[in-house]
């Protein structure tokens, strides 16, 4: 199967949602279901939700329909506009994110320290817990040493390994494993 398909097979459903300030809703319940069990999403006080970046990126699969409050269709720049309004790392997120989906890994949002993801092994959503934790930065953009420091700290403490997703300019991605120097 090719890398991007404008159609959808069978064992995919195209997703409805509704435009927010802060993420994308899905209501239909078969949506929910489809989405949930592939790793989108997330349900809080019973609505479904997509951020930003994963709903970009079933977008650009043609998976998701996105509608704003007055119903009109709102494409990929329009959903990107959207998440850069609040999220100066908009761009590098999506890519880093779209670049580990398309490299087969269930990819989660992170939880602070400056970590953007974690990402789970292949089969391994939902029946054990994430083994890598992910901050992503852009080349040649200055990164404070502490928020480094921080983000090493917060994994060593949840025995998980650090992963640097640098984008560069050419708007690949290149994985670096980080962890502290002993000296003994």
């Amino acid at each position: 199967m090719s890398e991007k398909t404008n159609s959808t097979s069978s064992s995919e459903i195209k997703a409805k949602g509704r435009l927010t300030k802060k993420s994308v809703e899905v209501a239909e319940k078969s949506a929910i279901d489809s989405l949930s069990s592939r790793g989108y999403g997330t349900t809080e006080n019973d609505e479904f939700t997509l951020s930003f970046y994963e709903a970009l990126y079933l977008k650009d699969k043609d998976l998701l329909e996105v509608r704003d409050e007055r119903g009109k269709e709102v494409d990929f720049q329009g959903l990107l506009r959207c998440y850069e309004a609040v999220d100066e790392n908009a761009w590098v997120n999506y890519l880093v994110y779209r670049d580990l989906r398309s490299r087969g890994y269930v990819v989660r949002d992170g939880f602070g320290a400056g970590i953007n993801f974690r990402i789970y092994e292949r089969g391994a959503y939902g029946k054990d817990t994430a083994q890598y934790l992910i901050l992503s930065i852009q080349e040649g953009k200055p990164m404070p040493i502490q928020e480094l420091v921080n983000a090493v700290q917060q994994c060593q403490s949840q025995k998980k390994e650090l992963i640097l997703a640098v984008m560069n300019r050419r708007g690949e991605a290149v994985h670096y494993s980080v962890s502290p120097l002993t000296f003994k």
